[in-house]
């Protein structure tokens, strides 16, 4: 890997932030489902979550390999970045769209950490990954959109100040491409009027701070208005190659996190007065996750090189979170079948990270859609749904 992909140095410093955040942290947080305040603080501070925001406004300036390797790092250490990575992938649509006004309003305070922009609102309970069905709408009255509807896993919005948020300004009736009429807005949380968003929040198996929102007439400045009006779909649409190599380099992460954790305690545990990874029934899983896990990150580095030079790699992007995701999967399936009835337990952080790691087969894409995108967009099959 050449130095430049590398950002070795970016890494050597998140290990060292990491490393005040051990184990017995993050299982205190999942005991509490608590959000990790001050972790996220930490990154903050250090100016990892401003990776990827211009230096006139605030940031580093670096590209998204560097982004990537934050957050791999983070996850191989036995963190967990679910807590404040939409801050890079949804930084995009404002960096990319957002008008000149907004970007010097928003992003100068992002970068500092005054703001928080860790909520991006798109899901729908009946639409699901079916983005154009969604009903949440929002109509314009004066220099006013007001908001009404539902959103669904909108994590981190209890803990953000900002959120991207995806809105119907036409019916989906009253458009000839389903795709045209929806919207996106940068929506301030902090000064709403009472009533008017609702937050839920919804308890999963993992420690994710996921919500439901409910908006009933929600105002939203027509000035945050991101990009044109109607032209939504699109805007949403160019974050997601990035949004897809950030979450897989998590998974090469979490992958590496599994197998050095397997390989360690099966080198030193002994049953039968021999070490348990002398046998190739240990063995064999992990070495085969092993090889999974160099095969994505080889996938996600080719991913990262086409997108940095200008192309938009939509077949190499989703092909890594997918296979990344998998071969993470397989890690943290070797790793508690190693570790056995201890793999259960709280102390040593494998029930956790196995938890936390299942939730990428579903999301942010399901590994079906993936697969459903190869065949049409990639073999020229007929479209399956």
């Amino acid at each position: 890997m050449n130095y430049e992909l590398n950002h070795q140095d970016i890494r050597d410093g998140v290990v060292k932030l990491c490393a005040k955040f051990p184990g017995a942290y993050w299982q205190k947080c999942d005991r509490e489902q608590a959000y990790p305040v001050e972790f996220v603080n930490a990154l903050t501070e250090a100016g990892y979550l401003s990776a990827l925001i211009p230096e006139e406004y605030g940031g580093l300036s670096l590209p998204i390999s560097a982004g990537a390797a934050i957050l791999e790092e983070v996850h191989r250490a036995g963190c967990n970045a679910a807590a404040c990575h939409a801050q890079m992938y949804t930084m995009g649509t404002v960096l990319r769209h957002g008008s000149l006004e907004q970007k010097s309003r928003y992003l100068p305070h992002i970068a500092d950490g005054s703001l928080r922009l860790q909520a991006f609102g798109v899901t729908e309970p009946d639409s699901g990954t079916d983005t154009t069905a969604l009903k949440c709408t929002a109509r314009l009255e004066g220099d006013t959109y007001f908001v009404k509807g539902q959103k669904i896993w909108t994590s981190r919005a209890e803990h953000s100040d900002l959120m991207v948020l995806l809105a119907r300004t036409t019916l989906r009736e009253q458009v000839q491409k389903k795709t045209d009429g929806l919207s996106v807005f940068l929506v301030d949380m902090r000064d709403l009027p009472e009533k008017t968003l609702s937050i839920r929040p919804i308890r999963t198996m993992m420690n994710h701070a996921t919500t439901e929102l409910f908006f009933d007439d929600m105002p939203v400045p027509a000035a945050n208005l991101i990009g044109e009006e109607g032209k939504g779909f699109r805007y949403i649409l160019s974050g997601m190659n990035a949004e897809r190599m950030l979450i897989g380099a998590e998974c090469i992460g979490d992958a590496k996190w599994f197998i050095e954790k397997s390989a360690a305690y099966a080198s030193d545990r002994s049953v039968f007065g021999r070490p348990i990874g002398q046998n190739q029934g240990v063995q064999f899983p992990i070495a085969r996750a092993y090889a999974q896990m160099r095969a994505a990150e080889l996938m996600l580095h080719e991913a990262i090189r086409l997108y940095e030079a200008g192309g938009n790699p939509g077949e190499e992007a989703n092909l890594a979170k997918m296979l990344a995701a998998d071969a993470q999967w397989a890690a943290a399936e070797a790793c508690l079948q190693t570790h056995g009835g201890f793999g259960f337990a709280e102390e040593y952080d494998v029930e956790r990270k196995f938890r936390e790691a299942r939730l990428y087969q579903v999301a942010p894409i399901s590994t079906n859609l993936i697969l459903s995108f190869v065949a049409e967009h990639v073999l020229k099959m007929p479209r399956s749904y």
